[in-house]
């Protein structure tokens, strides 16, 4: 005697996949007419001329430190590539004469 088994389907409802609610759309809410993503960030060096990036300025620089004391991206400073190379050469300038801290303990 051969015993046969049904499928059940998807478990979600729907049968077509994981992107069942639309093309690409893994969840997200649905872009309105005049919603054109993320406002970019602007870099902070740029706009205010008079700011300097300077090792020796502990406040500015841990503005740009994590938690864990690491270098935070551009994509979460904001920040212009040329002046984000300049932050983190001063970042690793400062860890070195210990004014800031390689890691958090």
């Amino acid at each position: 005697m051969e015993k046969r088994y049904e499928s059940r389907g998807d478990t979600r409802g729907d049968s077509r996949g994981p992107r069942a609610d639309g093309p690409g759309a893994r969840g997200s809410r649905p872009r309105g007419k005049f919603f054109k993503g993320p406002r970019k960030k602007q870099c902070r060096f740029c706009t205010e001329e008079n700011q300097i990036i300077d090792y020796k300025n502990v406040a500015m620089l841990r503005q740009f430190l994590s938690e864990k004391a690491k270098i935070m991206p551009r994509r979460a400073t904001g920040n212009c590539a040329k002046h984000q190379r300049h932050l983190t050469e001063a970042m690793k300038r400062a860890r070195v004469l210990a004014l800031v801290p390689f890691t958090v303990e």
